[in-house]
Formats: structure tokens, C-alpha cells, sequence
């Protein structure tokens, strides 16, 4: 049985209510005592019921992030940057990979509503206004990450996918490239979606040039890998000369299979881009070119947002980042 308040209380010699304030209130309680009191609890090993504690104030000293795969470096420092702001705040991070699956994100957000979080940062699986609206009337505000839904009236921290994706084929377009080919999924990953709309855009000033689309079914290295050993299969004339990844695992796992394995030389007969700039594609065997988006800042915005619709209930600030093109070897020749 664990250390109790009252074995607390009997050991420095003062009343559980003492024990109390100098938990809760020290200022109120005289220096001597506090120390007394602080001697028993590490004499004893004594540990507070914080879950208790924050049922009875009615909120918790936590907040919520749910990401869709935890795997992936971008959601690595998106979570790293909002438990730095997080924790400046005087708060900690509970995380959640839903890994794209919708019931486990419900089950996540279900979990974090009986804990009294003070409120949900989340990459949603789908857009489902019913599921916010849950959240809000338990009193808990959410921050969509790396999503926007105007719609929905919620605070948002996102990317223009749409100008990255353009930026990425505009780039291969203006080194000549004319046999473009885009590799992403799944097609209802909103990201996915945007970075494709972005680079139809670039074609589009391009009549000479083409747009092959390959789907996968993962955002994955071993799904890259597939589409590399795929490329490196075909006959030299029917292989794109250039390909746009919709993330940079997808292009690490691409580089693996057409150029390292399969013998197509890159840049010189395929210039290879990606999305994200994680901390792989500069450290590459050939340096990956990337759209770079700012993802540690995007998880401390997010806890920016939250803590303004906690001050406000009225607040729906929308920060949108731009992205930025990072050139390296595996496009400049």
C-alpha cells in the first residue's frame, strides 16, 4: 500500500491539512515547516495522486497530440516541438499515433476526454465536425495540426501543400525535365492530395511535359522501395526522368531501389525530390533535394493556438506556413 497524506502528515508532525497547503499553497505555510514536511515526503517516498487532484479542479496539467504515424520524422518533430512549448507552460504532452486508422484516433480522443485534458492537438484521419463537437462540449478546445477546416470554426496550424507541391515540380520543370512522375498515397490523405493539385498546377504551364501518377498504399520507405525496384525494371525510354515523392521516406526508399540496386544514376537520368526535409535526406548517400516544411515550429504553434482558445473560447487564429524548396544533389547534377 502506498504512502498515504496522513503517514506524511504524522511524520513531520503537523496536520494532513498542512501537508496540503504545502503541496498546494507553501507560500502560505512558515519556511521551517515546509522543510519539515518536504524531509518526511522524501524520508518516506511519498508520491501525490495528481489524477485525483485534477478531478477534483475539474482539468488536468495535460494536453493531448494525436499524429498519424508517429514513425514518420515529420511527426517526430512536430510532437518534439509542441512538448518544448508545452512544457515551457508548465505542461506535459500525452501522445497518440493513430497510424491512419480512424477507430484508433477515436479511441485516443476518447481517452483524453475522460483524463480532463486542458485541451487535443490532432492530424485528423478524416474531417468529422461531429467528433470536435464532443470534445468541445466536454469543455475541451482542439488545435487541428497539419490540417485546416474552415468549416469547422477550429484553430489550425498547416502548410500550403498545394504551393509545395508546385514548387517541387516547377523545380524539376525548369532543369528540363519533361517525363515527370508523382508517387503518393493513399489519394484521400489530404496532404497526398494537395502536394498532387500543386504539381497538375506546375504542368499546367508546361504542354509539353507529362504527369505520370503512382499510387501507393503507404507513405513509407519500404513503399518507395517498391516503386525504385519498379522504375529500375523498365526499358531506359519508358522510365520518368524525373520524380516527385509526396514525402521523403517515400523518396529515401526510391533512391534504394532505382539507383542504388537498380543502376539508374541520379541525377543524370532521374532527378529525385521529396517532402518534408527530414534530418535522412540531407545525410542520403545521393543528398535529397526536398520542400522543406517547418515542423518542429508547426507542434509549438499548435500549442500557441491552445492555449489562446483557453484564455478565449472564442478564438479560431489559423496559422499557415509557406513552404520552402531545398536543392541538393539528387536534383542539381
Amino acid at each position: 500500500m502506498g504512502v498515504s497524506v496522513k503517514d506524511v502528515a504524522a511524520a513531520a508532525g503537523v496536520s494532513v491539512g498542512t501537508v496540503s497547503n504545502v503541496l498546494n499553497r507553501p507560500e502560505k505555510v512558515a519556511a521551517d515547516t515546509v522543510a519539515r514536511v518536504q524531509q518526511a515526503i522524501a524520508r518516506l517516498g511519498f508520491v501525490r495522486n495528481d489524477a485525483a487532484r485534477q478531478l477534483r479542479a475539474g482539468r488536468s496539467r495535460s494536453i493531448g497530440l494525436v499524429v498519424l504515424d508517429i514513425a514518420n520524422p515529420f511527426f517526430a518533430e512536430v510532437a518534439r516541438g509542441a512538448q518544448e512549448r508545452a512544457a515551457a507552460e508548465g505542461l506535459a504532452v500525452l501522445l497518440g499515433d493513430s497510424d491512419h486508422l480512424r477507430d484508433r484516433e477515436e479511441a485516443y480522443l476518447e481517452l483524453f476526454r475522460e483524463q480532463r485534458v486542458n485541451g487535443v492537438l490532432l492530424t485528423p484521419t478524416v474531417r468529422d465536425a461531429a467528433r470536435l463537437e464532443r470534445l468541445r462540449a466536454a469543455g475541451i478546445p482542439v488545435v487541428l495540426v497539419d490540417a485546416e477546416d474552415h468549416d469547422l470554426g477550429a484553430p489550425s496550424v498547416a502548410v500550403d501543400d498545394v504551393e509545395g507541391g508546385f514548387l517541387a515540380a516547377a523545380h524539376l520543370l525548369s532543369l528540363g525535365r519533361r517525363r515527370l512522375a508523382f508517387v503518393g498515397g493513399p489519394a484521400d490523405v489530404r496532404q497526398v492530395a494537395d502536394r498532387l493539385a500543386g504539381a497538375h498546377r506546375a504542368l499546367a504551364a508546361a504542354p509539353d511535359a507529362a504527369l505520370e501518377v503512382i499510387d501507393v498504399d503507404a507513405l513509407t520507405v519500404r513503399a518507395g522501395r517498391r516503386v525504385g525496384d519498379a522504375l529500375a525494371a523498365r526499358p531506359p525510354a519508358q522510365r520518368p526522368d524525373a520524380v516527385f515523392c509526396a514525402n521523403d521516406l517515400l523518396a529515401v526508399g526510391l533512391l534504394q531501389g532505382a539507383a542504388i540496386l537498380g543502376g539508374i544514376r541520379v541525377p543524370e537520368e532521374l532527378a529525385l525530390i521529396g517532402y518534408d526535409d527530414i534530418d535522412f535526406a540531407a545525410t542520403a548517400v545521393v543528398p535529397l533535394s526536398s520542400v522543406r516544411q517547418p515542423a518542429r515550429r508547426m507542434g509549438a504553434t499548435a500549442v500557441e493556438l491552445l492555449l489562446e482558445v483557453i484564455a478565449d473560447s472564442t478564438a479560431t487564429r489559423a496559422v499557415r506556413f509557406r513552404p520552402e524548396l531545398v536543392r541538393r544533389d539528387s536534383t542539381d547534377a
